[in-house]
């Protein structure tokens, strides 16, 4: 369902195969939601979460030592963005995942958030680093 598309590509090869594993995650997120025999799935969640989180922070760091060492000039910028999207994430309240009723809607929430940061923050500020 989410793929890396064309104008996704930053034509550096670490920097676009992090993508890829970020549009991965993106994808089980979006079977989850729609994995209908899964009555509970506060386990899924949480393993998801965890594992996104884990990555995202390795992409931030891998991508901004990359940015370090070309003397990127929106470094900042990045790492603002990079830090605001691991905030986010940890606004997550797993409390209310026990509650089976609202487990799709966070379910939906997240994948709303991760899709449209991922793909805004790639167009907008990704694409100009390979630049």
């Amino acid at each position: 369902m989410y793929e890396m598309k064309k104008e996704y590509f930053t034509g550096i090869t670490l920097i676009d195969d992090e993508h890829r594993q970020l549009f991965d995650y993106a994808n089980q997120i979006y079977d989850l939601l729609k994995a209908e025999f899964v009555p509970d799935k506060y386990d899924n969640i949480l393993d998801l979460l965890g594992k996104l989180r884990g990555y995202a922070k390795k992409h931030f760091a891998d991508e901004e030592a990359y940015m370090e060492s070309i003397n990127y000039k929106k470094l900042f910028t990045q790492k603002i963005q990079h830090k605001a999207f691991e905030e986010e994430l940890e606004k997550y309240n797993l409390d209310s995942l026990e509650d089976i009723e609202n487990q799709d809607v966070v379910i939906g929430e997240l994948l709303t958030f991760v899709t449209d940061w991922l793909v805004k923050h790639i167009l907008e500020l990704d694409t100009q680093i390979g630049k």
